[in-house]
């Protein structure tokens, strides 16, 4: 017990160094958790030795991690993005399991194990995408919710895939399926989704009282689902996923996630550093090919779909090009896909070599698209007009307003705007919305109020713009830089112009 306890001590102390370094660097902190993973891993310095006995912790860290996931998939997320997020997220998984089980098969992978890749490849990462966005104060973006919406679609096919690979157990044939396996798995399901809607809600108020009451309830929460759904034949992961999912119509969830957001980092440190402990340079070596193509199919190939379909529904190229950025890293749920074929023996463990490094690379290149995506775009903006659709893109040229002086500009109709606009049109101002969600240009259009479809960021948007006469521009767009340029912008065109903008933060709120 002492040798354990001392071994991990060195793996937190090699972590706390590796990741100081990574953040004096400023460098993301994942690349840091992921350069200590290889390093114990027994390529290099073969630090974890006892990995059986920490087996318990890292199958603990994975359902806390996944029990967060489970806490941000509120469908009403979904239903707020409505028909990206599902034709997105379904449409992006289908592409890239298309596209990887054929590349598979290529590279002489048998059926079953191109089933398995492709699928691992399929899915993207909620656990880092929420993380990476919350530290960029971009989740209540457009691109954000778009992102976490269809994010939220993915996690919903991969627990289906996960059930149904659970109920394979040592067959591979979808014959030998035991239904009685799958009407438990539906039944239980479909139960706890009825007490997370009628009795949780409740139950967390009366809990709410205490903090400590209703943290200590939410881990038991997750750990007694996580062991039913084991008992019941089922994975731990399933049964900790969809204990979050519970509790995610709950109005304290966000108060469960902030409380339970220290676990969870650390528990993202234990994943990587046990991810990177189960890499085998030796099987990489001899499949290098397959870990550059696959991780090109993940980190080029997922976005280009992402914004080929968002372009088609009609969003502009830097709502694609962002949101797409989110899809370019395999998900948590690939690991444990693999992992479960790997123990029901339908897969060998060089599978889950090749996974674990294509997760360490594009969670890793990731990190940076999503920190430098507005560096990113800005040098891609011209390259990705294809991605628009051409129908869309007369909503530019003033289809749906009146090419005169206006009192107002509002830039971005979220729920401030919405308040602003009536209190606007209350006081007989004339007003023109400029707004990237062409669903919101369509509805503003159809209740006879003048507005223009485009992104702020848009330099020929903002030069087609009249500003000569207008009196106030207001800004309710959260970035930063977005803000920075329409001021520049107003400063050359009309300096007497009032200009009302939001900022989240007090230094943001001093550069303005």
């Amino acid at each position: 017990m002492e040798s354990i306890f001392i071994e991990f001590s060195l793996l937190i102390i090699i972590a706390l160094i590796v990741s100081a370094a990574a953040r004096a660097l400023k460098q993301p902190l994942i690349i840091g958790y992921i350069v200590a993973g290889i390093l114990v891993s027994p390529s290099v310095f073969n630090l974890l030795k006892s990995s059986d006995n920490l087996s318990v912790l890292s199958q603990l860290g994975v359902a806390v991690l996944l029990f967060m996931v489970g806490l941000h998939l509120n469908p009403k997320i979904i239903k707020e993005v409505g028909k990206v997020a599902l034709i997105t997220g379904i449409g992006q998984i289908l592409f890239t399991f298309v596209l990887g089980f054929l590349i598979s098969h290529l590279l002489g992978f048998g059926f079953i194990e191109g089933a398995y890749i492709s699928l691992a490849l399929a899915f993207s990462s909620t656990i880092i995408i929420m993380k990476l966005l919350s530290d960029k104060g971009d989740v209540a973006t457009l691109y954000g919710k778009i992102s976490i919406g269809f994010l939220i679609v993915q996690d919903l096919v991969a627990i289906l895939a996960l059930m149904i690979v659970s109920s394979l157990g040592e067959g591979v044939n979808l014959s030998s399926l035991a239904m009685q396996k799958i009407v438990i798995g539906a039944g239980l399901t479909a139960s706890l989704l009825l007490i997370g809607i009628y009795i949780l809600p409740r139950l967390t108020k009366t809990l709410a009282n205490n903090q400590e009451l209703l943290l200590l309830f939410s881990i038991g929460w997750a750990m007694a689902l996580a062991s039913l759904f084991d008992l019941s034949g089922f994975s731990i992961e399933i049964g900790a996923l969809l204990a979050g999912i519970t509790l995610s119509s709950s109005p304290y969830r966000y108060e469960i996630g902030i409380k339970m957001t220290p676990l969870r980092d650390f528990f993202l440190l234990i994943f990587f550093l046990l991810l990177g402990s189960q890499l085998s340079f030796g099987d990489i070596g001899n499949h290098i090919w397959a870990v550059i193509i696959f991780s090109l199919v993940v980190f080029v190939g997922n976005p280009l779909i992402v914004m080929f379909l968002m372009g088609r529904i009609g969003y502009t190229k830097r709502t694609g090009f962002l949101a797409g950025l989110t899809v370019s890293q395999i998900s948590e749920f690939s690991f444990i896909l693999v992992a479960l074929g790997i123990s029901y023996g339908h897969i060998g463990s060089e599978i889950l070599s090749i996974t674990t490094m294509v997760g360490l690379i594009t969670m890793a290149g990731s990190s940076y698209g999503i920190i430098y995506s507005r560096s990113l775009y800005n040098f891609f903006a011209d390259w990705l007009r294809i991605f628009e659709r051409k129908d869309m893109r007369k909503l530019d040229e003033g289809k749906y307003h009146v090419e005169e002086n206006y009192d107002v500009m509002l830039f971005g109709h979220n729920r401030i705007g919405f308040d602003l606009l009536r209190s606007l049109k209350s006081l007989k101002k004339k007003v023109l919305v400029v707004d990237f969600n062409p669903d919101i240009v369509l509805q503003l259009a159809r209740r006879g109020i003048d507005a223009r479809y485009g992104d702020a960021n848009d330099i020929e948007l903002l030069e087609d713009l009249d500003f000569s006469e207008t009196k106030m521009i207001i800004s309710t767009i959260p970035e930063i830089s977005t803000n920075l340029l329409l001021i520049r912008k107003l400063e050359r065109v009309n300096r007497n112009m009032i200009f009302i903008v939001i900022a989240h933060q007090i230094d943001e709120a001093i550069k303005l």
